[in-house]
Formats: C-alpha cells, sequence, structure tokens
C-alpha cells in the first residue's frame, strides 16, 4: 500500500469513528467474558456448599453475615446475576465494537474485567483452594485484557491508565457485580411470589 492510500485509510478510519483497534477487541470482551462465567456458572453452587462451611471455621473473624450470604446464592439465583451482567458486558463490548475500540466505557470495562480476573487470583490464594472463576482468570481472562490493551495501544487509542482508573475499573466491577446480583434477588422473589 502507497503512502496516499494509507493515509487515506487512516482518515477514513477516522472519519466513519473506528479504529484501526480489530472488531475482536471489541467483541472479544464479551467472548472472554463469557467462558469465564460459565466456569463460576459451573462450579458456583458446589464451591458454596463444600468450601464455605471450611472457610467458615478457618476464620472465625469474619463476619456471619457474609458467610450466610455467600450460602444463600442458589445456582439458579447466580445464573441471573450472571446473565444481568451479561447485559453490561455486552453493551461494553458494543461500544467498543462501535467505537473501534475509544469509548471509555468499554475501556473501563476492560479494565475491570482484567483487574477482576487478578482478584479471583488473589481469592484463591487467599482460600488456599478453587474459587470459582480462578482456571480462566490466569489462562484468559488477564491474557485477554492485556492483548486488547496492546491492540488499542497499538492502534493510538488506548486511555492513559493512572492509580484513578484503577480504581475506577474495579468500582465498575464491584459496582455492576452488585447492582447484578440485587437484581437477580428481586427476579427470584417476585417469581417465588404466591
Amino acid at each position: 500500500m502507497n503512502a496516499n492510500a494509507n493515509a487515506n485509510a487512516n482518515a477514513n478510519a477516522s472519519d466513519s469513528g473506528r479504529s484501526t483497534a480489530p472488531s475482536a477487541v471489541g467483541l472479544g470482551l464479551l467472548a472472554a467474558w463469557t467462558v469465564h462465567d460459565l466456569e463460576e456458572v459451573a462450579t458456583m453452587a458446589r464451591w458454596s456448599r463444600t468450601r464455605v462451611p471450611v472457610l467458615r471455621e478457618r476464620h472465625p473473624g469474619v463476619p456471619d453475615r457474609v458467610w450466610r450470604s455467600m450460602e444463600a446464592v442458589d445456582g439458579r439465583e447466580f445464573a441471573t446475576a450472571v446473565a444481568v451482567m451479561g447485559l453490561v458486558v455486552a453493551a461494553a463490548s458494543a461500544d467498543g465494537y462501535r467505537t473501534g475500540g475509544r469509548s471509555a466505557f468499554y475501556q473501563a470495562s476492560l479494565n475491570g474485567f482484567g483487574l477482576h480476573g487478578l482478584v479471583h487470583v488473589a481469592q484463591a490464594a487467599a482460600t488456599r483452594g478453587y474459587t470459582p472463576g480462578v482456571v480462566t482468570s490466569p489462562l484468559l481472562v488477564v491474557p485477554f485484557t492485556l492483548w486488547a490493551r496492546g491492540r488499542l495501544r497499538r492502534a493510538g487509542v488506548l486511555r492513559p491508565t493512572r492509580a484513578r482508573d484503577i480504581v475506577t475499573g474495579l468500582a465498575l466491577a464491584g459496582a455492576a457485580t452488585a447492582v447484578s446480583h440485587a437484581v437477580a434477588r428481586r427476579i427470584h422473589r417476585a417469581v417465588s411470589a404466591p
């Protein structure tokens, strides 16, 4: 490709709002999240039944309400919470695809996804055993996040990461998780009401 054609291609990408970041960066977030959360859905109910009693005994200083809330989530409610979270991730992925990765919402979601993968690894280390999501975190979540950020950086659209961006990413992931569980709980109470 000659210099003029390359300049025209770059101008067209800028005019359309799309960058040279591949669609795999935007849509890949949803795909990676889906595989990761399938692991969580498949293992959460059994893990809660078998590991929470062990952890409760090992860590008596943790407030009892924490253990009760972990035991109270049944498999259907957890799967519903994952579906609600899926809507958030799908919106972020679509925005990332639409903007060629430029979207602040997409990039904050991508950062939150990667950071939450590190939280899974830390949870497994703290509990000295398997926790739902820990297998796909180092194999998929963190590598995908690093790959996507690298592609965005090479495309020239990656926003600089500051300490507050890390806090924002974790806060976004935490808030979306809390809201998805609250919505799932409300849905299941409404369905169960006479």
